[in-house]
C-alpha cells in the first residue's frame, strides 16, 4: 500500500492510458492529467470534439479523480465497490488517500466497464 502521492498519480495515470486508444489526451502536466474521447458529440447543450471521461488531479493529501461515467451512466456501469464508494465524494469525485492491490483491481474493473459502456453509447471508440 502506498499514501504517496505522486506514486498514487503515476498508477492512476497509467490505468487509464490502459485505454488510450480509446482517448485522446487533452491535459498533461503536474498539476493535471486529462482524457476525452475522439467522437464529436453533445455534451449537455453543446457538441465537442470528444466527450469528457476522467481527470486526475493531485492534490497536498490525496490525488482527485475526476470521473464523469459514474455521473453520466450510473446504472449501466452499476454498483461501486465498498473500496471505491468510500473514496467518492459528490457525485463524480473520487478522493484517493492510498493505493492497495484491491482498490487498483477495483478501478481497474470500474474502467474497464465504463470505456465498455461508453463505446457502446457511440461516445469512444
Amino acid at each position: 500500500m502506498t499514501k504517496d502521492v505522486n506514486e498514487i498519480k503515476s498508477t492512476l495515470i497509467n490505468l487509464l492510458k490502459e485505454h488510450q486508444k480509446s482517448f485522446k489526451i487533452t491535459a498533461d502536466a503536474n498539476d493535471k492529467f486529462e482524457v476525452c474521447g475522439t467522437i464529436p458529440t453533445m455534451q449537455g447543450k453543446q457538441k465537442v470534439d470528444g466527450i469528457y471521461f476522467a481527470s486526475i488531479v493531485p492534490k497536498p493529501k490525496d490525488v482527485r479523480l475526476y470521473f464523469f461515467p459514474v455521473y453520466t451512466h450510473k446504472d449501466e456501469i452499476g454498483e461501486l465497490t465498498q473500496n471505491l464508494q468510500q473514496a467518492l465524494k459528490g457525485k463524480s469525485c473520487f478522493h484517493i488517500k492510498y493505493m492497495d492491490e484491491e482498490r487498483e483491481k477495483d478501478l481497474i474493473d470500474l474502467f474497464d466497464r465504463s470505456v465498455k459502456v461508453y463505446q457502446d453509447a457511440g461516445l469512444l471508440k
